[in-house]
């Protein structure tokens, strides 16, 4: 291996695309994480997943980067239980939190891993394996000096693209104009998917999106809220 190639590996661990946050788990949340994790939990040390065996059926699978404390996804896999999901989440306490009500709400079509995505992507997951990967309100890391750390990048969008089915989409949504234009830009783009609402065009919100706290508290500031879906083409 290079110098400049150690050097390349060294900076890609530096920058991250979420902040890593203090939090102390609650009782609650550290029983759930003891005794929950063992049948939900996913770690990069299962290897590359068989997710018809993780999930022990064949379902439509839907990937969550960043779910926070996990209520909107919770939701979503109670109000569909159809679909199998899988989330992804470095925050423990919205790890244990997810947990704790996965198992309350009796839910058995939700697997988790506290593990950067980036990380989780390129070890765990199968090619043409994902029918939908949802991104909701990602860190916008508004300055301009820190554009470079939004995760919604062409490297990304390509990684996903080969992690999606051919007709599966790519679903994020954005309380900060500015990092709706850049996604936008981004995706428009970046080869091999199609933008569902148009060229150029935000998708309405769908019906089985909740709201989540990140929304209302940008609603709250008097942000606007933008979805955008993109389709895998080829």
């Amino acid at each position: 291996m290079t110098e400049e190639n150690t050097e390349d590996q060294k900076y890609m661990r530096k920058v991250r695309s979420f902040v890593l946050r203090a939090g102390r788990m609650t009782e609650g949340q550290q029983k759930a994480m003891d005794e929950v994790w063992p049948r939900m939990g996913l770690t990069l040390e299962h290897g590359l997943l068989d997710l018809n065996d993780v999930f022990g059926r064949e379902a439509p699978v839907v990937l969550e980067i960043g779910f926070g404390m996990g209520d909107s996804l919770i939701e979503m896999a109670k109000n569909q239980p159809e679909k199998n999901y899988i989330g992804i989440e470095v925050h423990r306490p919205g790890v244990g939190r997810l947990l704790s009500n996965a198992d309350k709400e009796g839910l058995d079509n939700i697997r988790v891993f506290c593990e950067d995505a980036i990380e989780v992507l390129a070890q765990s997951i199968p090619d043409e394996s994902l029918d939908c990967i949802q991104l909701f309100f990602p860190d916008p890391w508004h300055k301009k000096r820190h554009h470079k750390r939004r995760i919604v990048q062409p490297e990304l969008a390509e990684s996903l693209r080969k992690k999606l089915k051919v007709g599966g989409v790519f679903h994020m949504a954005t309380d900060w104009e500015n990092y709706a234009e850049h996604m936008m830009e981004v995706m428009s783009a970046a080869p091999g998917y199609k933008n569902v609402a148009g060229e150029g065009a935000f998708s309405p919100q769908p019906q089985w999106r909740p709201v989540t706290k990140f929304q209302r508290r940008g609603e709250k500031l008097g942000h606007g809220v933008w979805d955008l879906m993109f389709e895998r083409t080829q």
